[in-house]
Parts: structure tokens; sequence; C-alpha cells
């Protein structure tokens, strides 16, 4: 048996320092109940809001930047394994992406493969290769919200060994009935777990 969390935080906008914070506060009250594995929100450094790919890119993470680095340090310390949305700038682009980390060695990126006209994803770009790890006695597959709304991605990661697809979100008031019955049909699709975590608060109203 695994135990595993989603945390549903508030994410302050543009406070990537506070946001880090909050994330190793939420790893350790997670760790103490026994949990292994934690998703956490899309976009949790930054905030999902921006309104230009300028506004965003001060407000980004390279993969091996310091910020990642301390989530890793932090979620290895406490023997998890946790899933968090963060803005990737990589030259010039920025990704929607969602990071591993707790696993020996860097952590594992999957850069969000479908974006909506939403936010940032107006100004992000696509990934393109899907992403599964395995990490012990479980293998994890990385999508990042809107992902979960085409059946291929979640059966991709299934037929290459996922146990889990793990969904860090940004779900706005009105995809409440996506957030109801889609991730429940990935599972039942592809016989697997999965692990949808939603932000909570107001962003920019």
């Amino acid at each position: 048996m695994l135990k595993a969390a989603a945390v549903q935080m508030d994410i302050r906008f543009g406070n990537v320092a506070w946001n880090i914070g909050r994330i190793c506060e939420r790893m350790q009250t997670v760790a103490q109940a026994g949990a292994r594995l934690v998703v956490f929100p899309e976009s949790a450094l930054a905030g999902y809001c921006y309104e230009s790919l300028e506004e965003a890119l001060p407000f980004s993470q390279e993969h091996d930047g310091p910020e990642l680095a301390e989530l890793h340090q932090e979620s290895t310390r406490l023997g998890l394994l946790s899933v968090v949305g963060f803005l990737e700038r990589d030259g010039t682009s920025l990704f929607n992406s969602a990071a591993l980390v707790g696993l020996a060695g860097n952590p594992v990126v999957y850069r969000k493969i479908h974006l909506p006209h939403l936010g940032i994803d107006r100004f992000t770009a696509p990934g393109s290769e899907p992403v599964t790890v395995d990490a012990g006695d479980v293998r994890i597959g990385l999508t990042v919200c809107y992902d979960c709304s085409f059946p291929e991605l979640s059966r991709v990661l299934m037929l290459d060994g996922a146990d889990v697809i793990a969904i860090p979100t940004n779900w706005p008031p009105t995809s409440g009935r996506t957030a109801d019955l889609i991730p429940p049909a990935r599972a039942l699709e592809n016989n697997v777990y999965v692990i949808a975590a939603n932000r909570v608060g107001d962003e920019r109203g």
C-alpha cells in the first residue's frame, strides 16, 4: 500500500518564495500523516493568471535552478515523492511544467502538451513527450490540468507502465464538471489511480 495526498492550497500570485515556503510546510504535514506521494497544484510556485509572457518570465524557474533544488532537498529529507507545478524557463521559451522531486538524482520534469486559451497557457510553448517515472514500488505518470481532457495521453502513460497518474491543476469555477467527471474517467479507462490537486482561493478575480 502507498499512502498519497493531494494538497489544495492557495497560491500567492507572483510570490515564489512564499509559495515555496507553504509547499514545504505542507510536505511536512503530509509526511507526518504517513504519505509517501503528494501532488500540488498547477503553477504552484508562481500563480497562473498572467497577461503576457514578459510579465510571467521573472517568476519562472529553470529545471535545475535553486527553487526546485530546495523542494527536492526537502522532499528527499521527508522521504516523499512530490509532484509540483511550476513555470519552466528554457532560454526564451516558457513551459507549464510539473516536476517530480524526491527521487535520487535531479528532479524529473514534464512539460504540459495540451494548452487551453487561458492564463499563462496562452503564452507557453507545448511540450512534446509523455513522462513516466519509475519510483521504486510505484510508477508515476505526469500530466498537467487540461492534459487530462484528452484520453490518449493517459492511455500512453498506462501503456508505459504507470500505476498512478498525477494531475496538478488550476481549474477555474467553470470547470466543475471537468473536475468531477474527467479524472475518474481516466482512472476507469486505464485501470490506474489518478490524483488531481486543484488550487483554492482567488487570483486576479
